[in-house]
């Protein structure tokens, strides 16, 4: 094949990037440089400032700089972000046309003069150089606005291409952002003398009527809903290279955060993700990729296109390496050592910094991000408070001074004082459901009822996109965050690696498609006025249709995650540095739940599909035009639904377990082959010194009981283990004279429990003798999977009380080796059980699959599991409201809360307050909150619903 002019090996790059890691790449400072030093000694700094540049800024102004006729690319970009006082200036670069008359960017480490050939003459401008995939990943409020003016740019010069309505949409935006509330002869007159499109005065009408709608839009939020709106095309920050494939068909190769790109005119037929990509080369014409042999298999895994040039082939080549590294990357890469002799191949790697050490610098300088305008409104479509009840696990460290922000981050100027539950019992109300906010919201209110539809289908496809979004951010903590953290440490075996990301990758990938569609769906369904778009958009049946046959492909994906569990699990075991990667990334903010549940949310979508597509069903007659497309979809979501259900009982199962392996000390194989967990919870054990709080878990061949440690661990340590083979379980209220008491009855030794209230009694006696009436029908024997899991405990004696006394002191002499932790997850659920008297068992898991799981204003997401709300921001958790033993209901009157779709929680003297936004989604909370308070009992989950309303009363 001859010698490649330029390589670059993706998975191979420097350390902390999301791939494998195995060389370092390379930069063209020398050793111990770094850029600021690089400009200082370079010999431009003894000239005189002998030429003039011309720069024209995203405004379109034109600013002429006098530079050094040796100055390098650094120094020039240097002082245009100095002059713009632009902080995040990494997402940006200088682009100029060369002699071909194609756009390159300026290089940093290269003087100006060898990159343009005639600088005096030369128009060079400012651009947008990196295009994150969400504009909230933007901290500055001026950053935004240079991104919705590269926007405009590239709307007037036809490279973000998209419907007559988007457009139109987008131009209103930057109309009110820019000329302020709408005035239709002001408007006319701007748009006479603006050209935001090359056809605006065909859709000038659509325009105005866009514009009308936006009264009261500050600035700040028009450039926010800019760039929301444009991340969502398809040519969103696309910069087409023309190019031909092997058979000679004309084609535009693209680079985005994701990988490279391979359109057909303006339609997007491939997409080379970074972690398919093993590495990527070029040849003279010729652009190579080269994937990963499990993506395309051994003998064809080189891919070739052919560009116009070598130059345009090296140039797109240094765009695809700049991606890569400044979206993939932690780090800068490393300088590369000179070579002594000669050299091989092109040196240029990207120099400057990745977004990830961007992220960091602004976090980590404390900057105050100030308004580009003085005055913003502030937008409330929820309420919600949070205050920490007595003795519960809940860690408030980010909400200690919590301010209530708007969808652009910007700070009102009313706190929630989060101590105002001890301060009394009167309920807690959020400034939203004060008498001062209320005119505002309820003008609001009315506004959005009057645009936006009302039918209830809009509501349940409403669900399904909030839903899809939070989905997608659980699965980016395995393909994102987890991937970051185990690459940064080399802590992950590559077999594992390929594993655990190629079985996980394709699915990611698929969502990010399907989330753009429902959002261009739902954007179309709520835009829309006239008779005939609404029989063409008010649907999303078509849209479920379509990407439930495509997701039935990766099928076998899904039935490979069993394999992944098992041996992410094993690999923890028996890797000490996976171990540890493993147990610090699940202390951090992002991975709010047990890590190996995120590994269960595929399945568990499929789910939630069944289920969200039979209410549409439900709710359309036979006639309507969506029915039949909803009832086929169904149809295909329920043939994945049936042949996974029984590798997602497994998964659950296994998760459970592992998770309590984590978190119990004295038990070394919990996951055990046959093992199954049933039930976990606080029971009262009655010893010599009265009745002790205990943890108890029930599995199918044992009964654990533990007590919570007073180390910084939050761990439970087991004090005893009684095999279900020969177990006996009798009610003893009478003989023992408390209340609620049962009695179990072992081979080797009886003890007294108490429950908190009768119904938990009777859950747990349910279960024990459903359980060891598994274990006699078992064929394996109990005692040889307790031999090999539980720790030798020889030394106990056999006498009840003393081997109490003795746990007891063990708690406070002995240490494990998982106490080397100086934090543990406290948002599990035994920690909730524990502080609320309660039990929870694996079937009320399942009720987690059901919920409206995203349902909440635009900037934040509200996530039910079976024991807990978790308030979502961004990445990150708020808070986590546990929900065992709190009641939900309708407020009073005493409550002076005059809104619609509010639903009160209440536990004690600690009472929250929610708003849904529609009677739809309000009726949903409502329903799976009741579920996820009452914790039913197992049989009470197969009852009829009139039934199971009885039983529950």
């Amino acid at each position: 094949m001859g010698e490649i002019e330029g390589t670059y090996r993706v998975l191979q790059t420097p350390g902390s990037r999301l791939g494998v890691q195995k060389n370092s790449g390379v930069s063209t400072l020398e050793p111990g440089q770094n850029l600021s030093t690089a400009m200082a000694s370079s010999p431009a700094k003894t000239h005189e400032r002998d030429l003039q540049v011309k720069i024209k800024m995203l405004d379109n102004t034109v600013e002429v700089l006098d530079i050094e006729s040796k100055y390098y690319g650094q120094a020039l970009l240097t002082e245009v972000y100095k002059h713009l006082n632009l902080i995040e200036s990494d997402y940006f670069g200088i682009e100029f046309q060369n002699i071909q008359s194609y756009w390159i960017w300026l290089e940093p480490m290269k003087p100006v003069v060898k990159q343009v050939r005639r600088p005096k003459t030369t128009m060079l401008r400012l651009a947008v150089k990196f295009f994150p995939p969400d504009p909230g990943q933007l901290q500055e409020e001026y950053t935004r606005y240079l991104f919705a003016l590269q926007i405009k740019r590239d709307l007037a010069e036809e490279r973000l291409t998209c419907s007559d309505n988007t457009a139109a949409l987008l131009v209103s935006h930057l109309l009110q952002s820019e000329i302020g509330d709408f005035d239709e002869s002001e408007d006319r007159e701007h748009l006479k003398v603006n050209r935001y499109l090359p056809n605006q005065e065909r859709i000038q009408g659509k325009i105005l009527e866009f514009h009308r709608k936006h009264v009261g839009q500050t600035p700040a939020e028009s450039d926010f809903q800019v760039l929301e709106i444009a991340r969502k095309l398809e040519m969103y920050g696309i910069r087409f290279h023309l190019a031909s494939d092997r058979e000679g068909t004309k084609i535009n190769l693209a680079v985005s955060h994701m990988g490279v790109l391979v359109f057909q005119g303006n339609t997007k037929i491939n997409t080379f993700n970074w972690s398919k990509v093993r590495k990527l080369s070029f040849k003279r014409k010729r652009f190579l990729i080269k994937l990963h042999p499990e993506v395309c298999g051994p003998y064809q895994d080189t891919l070739e296109f052919l560009l116009g040039s070598r130059d345009e082939c090296k140039n797109f080549w240094k765009i695809c390496v700049e991606y890569h590294t400044f979206f993939r990357l932690f780090d800068q890469p490393k300088p590369k050592a000179k070579a002594v002799f000669f050299t091989r191949g092109s040196s240029f790697r990207y120099s400057g910094r990745t977004q990830k050490q961007l992220v960091d610098y602004i976090k980590d300088s404390g900057m105050k991000k100030t308004p580009y305008e003085s005055i913003f409104s502030l937008r409330f479509h929820s309420i919600f408070c949070f205050s920490s009840p007595p003795g519960l696990p809940v860690d408030h460290s980010q909400l200690s001074s919590l301010v209530l922000k708007s969808p652009l981050g910007l700070n009102p100027a009313f706190p929630v004082n989060l101590n105002a539950a001890a301060q009394g019992s009167s309920p807690l109300l959020s400034p939203v459901l004060s008498d001062a906010g209320g005119a505002r919201i309820e003008e609001d209110d009315e506004a959005k009822r009057k645009r936006y539809p009302t039918d209830k289908a809009y509501f349940i496809a409403k669900e399904i996109l909030a839903t899809e979004r939070t989905y997608l951010k659980d699965l980016e903590v395995i393909t994102v965050w987890f991937r970051s953290a185990v690459i940064k440490e080399s802590a992950m075996p590559e077999g594992l690696m390929t594993l655990l990301f190629s079985n996980i990758d394709p699915i990611y990938e698929f969502h990010r498609g399907f989330l753009k569609e429902i959002e261009q769906r739902l954007s179309l369904w709520e835009g829309k006025t006239n008779a005939h778009v609404k029989g063409d958009y008010q649907r999303i049946g078509d849209v479920m249709l379509r990407n439930m046959r495509t997701l039935k492909e990766f099928t076998s994906y899904l039935q490979k995650h069993d394999e992944v569990l098992t041996e992410l699990e094993k690999a923890t075991k028996r890797l000490k540095k996976l171990e540890m990667v493993y147990k610090e990334f699940e202390l951090q903010k992002v991975c709010y739940l047990p890590l190996n549940t995120f590994l269960l949310k595929p399945i568990q979508r499929l789910m939630h599909y069944k289920l969200i597509l039979g209410r549409l069903c439900k709710h359309y007659t036979a006639e309507h035009r969506d029915f039949a497309d909803c009832r086929n979809a169904l149809k295909e979501v329920t043939e994945m639904t049936s042949q996974l259900q029984h590798s997602l009982i497994r998964l659950e199962n296994f998760q459970k377990l592992t998770e309590l392996q984590h978190d119990l000390i004295g038990i070394d194989n919990l996951t055990a082959p046959g093992r199954e967990f049933i039930r976990e919870g606080c029971l009262y054990k009655l010893t010599k010194k009265g009745l002790q709080q205990r943890m108890f878990f029930l599995f199918s061949d044992m009964l654990l009981y533990t007590s919570k440690g007073v180390t910084g661990t939050n761990q439970f340590k087991i004090h005893g283990h009684l095999p279900l083979h020969g177990m006996l379980v009798e009610e003893s209220e009478n003989e023992w004279a408390v209340p609620h008491c049962f009695t179990i009855y072992s081979a080797q030794k009886t003890i007294v429990v108490a429950a908190s209230t009768r119904l938990e009694m009777g859950k747990w006696m349910e279960d024990l003798n459903m359980a060891i009436e598994m274990a006699k029908k078992s064929t394996e024997k109990s005692d040889m999977l307790l031999d090999n899991s539980v720790c030798n405990r020889s030394n106990r004696s056999s006498d009840e009380v003393s081997l109490e006394q003795e746990s007891e002191d063990d708690i406070h002499s002995s240490r494990s080796s998982l106490d080397r932790q100086s934090h543990h997850r406290a948002n599990t659920t035994m920690h909730v059980c524990w502080y609320r008297n309660t039990s929870v068992s694996m079937t009320d898991h399942s009720v987690a699959v059901e919920v409206p799981r995203g349902a909440a204003p635009a900037s934040r997401s509200v996530h039910l599991s079976c024991c807990a709300v978790v308030l979502l921001q961004d990445d990150y958790p708020l808070a986590s409201l546990p929900l065992l033993g709190y009641v939900v209901s309708s407020p009073v009157e005493a409550d002076g809360i005059q809104k619609d779709y509010v639903f009160k929680l209440q536990f004690k003297s600690h009472v929250y307050f929610f708003r849904a936004e529609s009677k739809y989604t309000f009726e949903r909370w409502m329903e799976v909150i009741k579920r996820a308070t009452s914790s039913p009992a197992r049989s009470s989950l197969l009852l009829p619903k009139d039934e199971k309303d009885r039983h529950t009363d």
